[in-house]
């Protein structure tokens, strides 16, 4: 029997990659999926709560990723890297269940089993950005920098802070001195 939210998560953001092919209602895709394993019950209420959550939020979700990944369209994300975001983002944002730096280092771990060379790297830079800027984010670690806010159903606000610039940065390549023989 399939007893930890490790393994909830990968059939989470399957059935979100499935969505993505095929289009259709989340709800029905993920009972298909869990009906093909078996969960204890706290982890299928975990599923489905989650579940009803991305689909619910899915256009702000897809807001803050807009906002905080600005270079990466949505559709130009890979389709897996776009189904761990969401789940992450999810948790991340609408969920106090889970710790944040224990959603973001799952996602990291989904996008190391299941991404290409760099998801890995992309999901942990666009969700920890997110973190950073978000209401979770502890007040001793920093200071956000003027977040935009994303409205959310139910009157709920997430602040988001648009990724920066990315500016070229010149450096004047410094000479490298010889290094002197050591004596012996």
């Amino acid at each position: 029997m399939a007893s930890n939210r490790h393994f909830a998560r990968i059939i989470l953001m399957q059935s979100l990659y499935e969505l993505l092919q095929r289009n259709g209602d989340l709800s029905q895709i993920v009972e298909r999926n869990v009906a093909q394993q078996e969960f204890e019950p706290n982890n299928l209420d975990f599923i489905r709560k989650v579940a009803r959550g991305v689909a619910k939020n899915l256009e702000a979700i897809d807001e803050v990723i807009t906002v905080s990944a600005p270079e990466w369209p949505i559709s130009q994300i890979a389709q897996v890297d776009l189904s761990i975001l969401r789940l992450a983002l999810f948790e991340l944002l609408f969920d106090d269940e889970v710790p944040p730096k224990a959603v973001i280092n799952e996602a990291v771990e989904l996008g190391k089993a299941f991404g290409g060379e760099n998801t890995s790297k992309f999901v942990n830079g666009v969700l920890g950005t997110v973190y950073r800027n978000s209401q979770k984010y502890q007040a001793e670690e920093a200071k956000p920098e003027a977040p935009a806010t994303v409205v959310m159903e139910e009157g709920k606000t997430v602040e988001v802070k648009p990724a920066p610039d990315k500016k070229p940065t010149t450096k004047k390549p410094t000479a490298k001195k010889p290094s002197k023989p050591k004596k012996k």
